[in-house]
């Protein structure tokens, strides 16, 4: 089997670009042919180097990159990324048996969804936010600090004010948004969920495209070793972008309250205000580093997301090497956190976080929070070679349904989605 991965980028700086590029490792290792398109130049991840895996660039810029007219323009309609898409599909010397499209709002833009699903294979788009069916991608009012439960592309909608950046921000996104279902019309899209939260809120939502929907884990490459020994932690860790949305200055403050020190790898907006509070801040590091820091500080590692998050890495990650994590209750990946026993599932507040950190200070229930947050994990974890055959398995079951539908057959999926 030819699976062809397109993503933006071809290096993690973020949690779609690393699924996209680990995808593609898994599936080469698995046997299948990988293509790798990546739309923006730049470096690449050396796990895209193996003997079944090609890469190519299509050196479209970042629309961040560009003048604001220009990425106005870009961001709602790309015609050359459809352009140069196309080109690079056609001269692939093996034709493509499924394509699998992960990201496509910094450079692709809607205008590759034609060329993709023009090519009559099977293609499946992974769900790393909401960016599908959300104009600003994530189902939170930035001007209220809150999740947004409005329809999208509604009067109400359009009427608010909620892009974190400003109301010509939002119209332009309204405008990508609008481009995208005329770019789909009537198809029905394969969609991958990573979490049962977003199945769940997809599904219930109308929001003017055909979809059907799968549901496959993230993987999480981490490596089995002894666990971890939170109980000599220092510190409540948090690791990712350090934006209001995806709570660090909630770490912050209930760390500060409940008497131990915050500890931040990432950056972003809210640096310079969690160093005047006192926090330790790390910046980015490599996941060799944050893996040192996790087990050498981190007593509980915290994500506590005031947006629908789909599925952060980092609570698998910490759980893998029996770390506490302190999740948010409006976090996908917080379905895998057992409440009281690998951790606290809690609301984005302050005060609930503080009672979370409280408990963390006991070493005994600490110690005791890792070690089941070790042996759960452990006995079905998230590997990169289920991910790949999970992926497989999704990729053969779309492939065979044309041909089963021409002899009256419904494919396992087909039967599933009608049922």
């Amino acid at each position: 089997m030819h699976v062809v991965i397109l993503a933006e980028f071809a290096a993690a700086s973020g949690g779609a670009e690393k699924v996209a590029v680990e995808s593609a490792r898994g599936l080469a290792e698995a046997g299948a042919e990988v293509t790798f398109i990546q739309a923006v130049a730049g470096p690449a991840d050396p796990l895209l180097t193996h003997p079944r895996l090609t890469r190519i660039t299509l050196d479209l810029p970042d629309v961040w990159s560009l003048p604001a007219w220009r990425a106005a323009a870009s961001g709602i309609w790309n015609g050359e990324a459809a352009a140069r898409l196309a080109g690079a599909l056609d001269a692939l010397p093996r034709p493509a048996d499924c394509l699998h499209l992960h990201q496509w709002t910094r450079a692709f833009s809607p205008a590759v969804l034609p060329v993709l699903l023009g090519r009559g294979l099977p293609l499946v788009l992974t769900l790393h936010d909401y960016a599908l069916t959300c104009p600003n991608g994530v189902f939170y009012r930035f001007d209220r600090s809150e999740p947004c439960a409005l329809t999208p592309l509604s009067g109400a909608c359009l009427a608010a004010a909620c892009d974190p950046k400003s109301r010509r921000h939002k119209l332009v996104r309204v405008g990508r948004a609008a481009a995208l279902r005329l770019a789909t019309g009537r198809a029905e899209l394969d969609v991958v969920h990573v979490c049962d939260a977003s199945r769940a809120r997809m599904e219930a939502m109308r929001a003017g495209l055909s979809l059907r929907h799968h549901r496959i884990d993230n993987p999480v490459r981490v490596e089995k070793r002894a666990p971890a020994e939170p109980a000599r932690g220092d510190a409540v860790v948090y690791v990712g972008r350090l934006t209001p949305e995806k709570g660090a200055d909630l770490v912050s403050e209930a760390a500060q309250r409940a008497g131990l020190p915050a500890l931040f790898v990432g950056a972003g907006p809210l640096e310079a205000r969690l160093r005047a509070a006192g926090a330790e801040v790390l910046g980015w590091k490599s996941p060799a580093e944050v893996e040192t820091i996790l087990r050498r500080r981190a007593r509980a590692v915290c994500a506590p997301s005031r947006w629908y998050e789909t599925g952060p890495l980092t609570i698998y990650e910490a759980l893998a090497q029996g770390l506490p994590v302190v999740a948010s209750r409006r976090s996908g990946a917080a379905e895998k956190v057992i409440d009281g026993q690998t951790g606290f599932v809690v609301e984005p507040e302050p005060e609930a976080l503080v009672r979370a950190f409280d408990a963390l200070k006991d070493d005994a229930r600490t110690a005791q929070l890792g070690r089941a947050a070790y042996e759960n994990y452990w006995q079905a974890p998230l590997t990169l070679a289920g991910h790949a055959r999970s992926l497989l398995a999704l990729y053969r079951e779309l492939g065979d349904a044309p041909r089963l539908r021409q002899c009256g057959i419904m494919s396992p999926i087909e039967t599933a989605q009608a049922s």
